[in-house]
């Protein structure tokens, strides 16, 4: 009876692993164990890194409105409490948004808030 391998699952297996290496640098783009390691490393830094997007825009979202609230003599934190007691349906993306691009609505919001 002939030897069976795994040839052909363990061949597209690894081509799979080095497509994902490609672009690195030396052999850590084409030798299949440093490729791994890199490729794997890569791939738990993708899934850490996809929370931790949402979580700095996040931020960023809080520290534009706080700049445009304090130029009304208003804290961030006070601003969002009142627009939470408004009722103001609006979300943190897009009153920071008004607040860079379009500071005449932004002060309406302000206005409304007050």
């Amino acid at each position: 009876m002939p030897r069976s391998v795994n040839a052909v699952a363990s061949r597209a297996r690894r081509k799979k692993v080095l497509k994902l290496a490609k672009g690195n640098f030396g052999s850590r783009g084409n030798v299949w164990t440093v490729a791994k390691n890199t490729v794997e490393k890569g791939l738990t830094y993708a899934y850490r890194d996809r929370k931790n997007k949402k979580r700095q825009f996040r931020s960023l979202w809080i520290q534009r409105i706080n700049a445009g609230v304090r130029a009304y003599g208003m804290t961030y934190s006070e601003f969002m409490g009142k627009v939470n007691a408004k009722g103001i349906a609006l979300n943190r993306k897009v009153l920071a948004d008004l607040a860079m691009n379009n500071p005449k609505a932004f002060e309406k919001v302000v206005k409304t808030v007050k």
